[in-house]
């Protein structure tokens, strides 16, 4: 996607995911055109007409005090919220750096099997330990007591894994998602237009879409097949390639890969779109459904102010390797040059670390 002026302020106002940035512009439309009640006690606009008016000075816009470096978290999740006793696992985590003028950002991804020491956890009665990132987020949803999981908890010490781990001390906002929702509003946009950087095969869907069969633990039948080359997917399409992992060259950092290039063609064809003006986005809010179960933070609109400037953002793939015990997997490591970066990004020299490492850097 070129460089020049894009709103990116979506992008950050979601957590790289439109859902919300949709909201704050509805948002935004609302607000504008509400009736501002007058404060008790006022005189009425009979008794005052005679006065003469005194344009009272603009408030400043909500988020016009957020300042940089921002650091932001995007979780996706497998299932939603609705269902009961469901315990959410971190399936993708992408994390967003935005730089200290909020013009800049740079999008990298840590593996969901990143093997990490988990803090305590008070509130879910967790005592701690090292495993694998993912399952961060379904010990801290746990509450004692009850059958009900919580999503926030989760989230809640989810972040703080991430920070034990990275050295970012804090993140200011975040969102989870639920991926199952956004092949509606792929749909809804008329499809996306990808540059597929490789053959991938399809798990889970036949040629037509529908789900291939179930059977002893795998699936049979016809499969759906993705070739190189710039190609426009529908919703189920978009999401099915995004999602592979199987049968690919280096497995899960290539579908974390696909998972950036489809969100960035998300954005991209929403912008092309024009939905940056409310009037457009009705049809949008009603495609997505619950595919947004959790934001913190400051509120959206809030961010989507701040960083209406966002012009540009860097995606960044940190290599990793499998790691065994017993002989026996246990889960995922980033390689030196991964790790390396992020030690770099928690210091502030990550740009020039990029420059001397230019391969971390995704191609268009």
């Amino acid at each position: 996607m070129r460089n020049s002026k894009i709103t990116w302020s979506i992008v950050a106002g979601v957590v790289l995911a439109l859902i919300v940035g949709v909201g704050v512009a509805i948002a935004v439309s609302r607000r504008s055109s509400a009736p501002v009640a007058a404060p008790s006690g006022a005189p009425s606009p009979a008794a005052s007409a005679s006065a003469p008016a005194v344009a009272a000075p603009p408030a400043p816009s909500p988020g016009a005090d957020i300042k940089g470096p921002l650091d932001l978290v995007l979780i996706g999740v497998d299932t939603r919220v609705s269902i009961p006793g469901w315990e959410p696992h971190a399936d993708t985590i992408m994390l967003l750096h935005v730089e200290e003028d909020l013009k800049s950002a740079y999008l990298y991804s840590l593996p969901r099997d990143l093997r990490v020491e988990v803090p305590a956890y008070k509130k879910a009665d967790f005592a701690g330990g090292r495993s694998k990132i993912t399952e961060a987020m379904s010990r801290g949803s746990r509450i004692p007591g009850s059958k009900e999981k919580s999503v926030e908890q989760g989230y809640e010490l989810l972040t703080k894994s991430l920070s034990a781990y990275t050295g970012i001390k804090t993140f200011h906002g975040g969102a989870v998602l639920n991926f199952a929702g956004l092949d509606k509003l792929v749909d809804q946009l008329g499809g996306i237009d990808m540059v597929i950087d490789q053959q991938v095969k399809s798990r889970h869907r036949k040629p037509d879409g529908s789900m291939r069969t179930l059977t002893g633990g795998d699936y049979i039948g016809p499969q759906a097949v993705y070739q190189p080359g710039t190609r426009r997917l529908t919703g189920w399409q978009a999401i099915d390639y995004a999602r592979q992992r199987y049968g690919l060259p280096n497995g899960d950092y290539d579908r974390q890969r696909h998972h950036r290039q489809m969100v960035k063609a998300i954005l991209a064809k929403a912008m092309s779109q024009g939905l940056s003006d409310p009037a457009k986005l009705g049809p949008v809010i009603s495609a997505l459904g619950e595919s947004l179960v959790y934001v913190g933070g400051r509120t959206p609109f809030e961010y989507a102010y701040a960083l209406r400037d966002l012009k540009k953002i860097t995606m960044v793939a940190l290599p990793g390797e499998g790691i065994g015990s017993g002989g026996n997997y246990a889960g995922e490591q980033l390689k030196a040059e991964g790790r390396d970066f992020i030690k770099a990004l928690a210091k502030g020299k990550h740009a020039a670390y990029l420059a001397a490492h230019p391969k971390l850097v995704d191609k268009d």
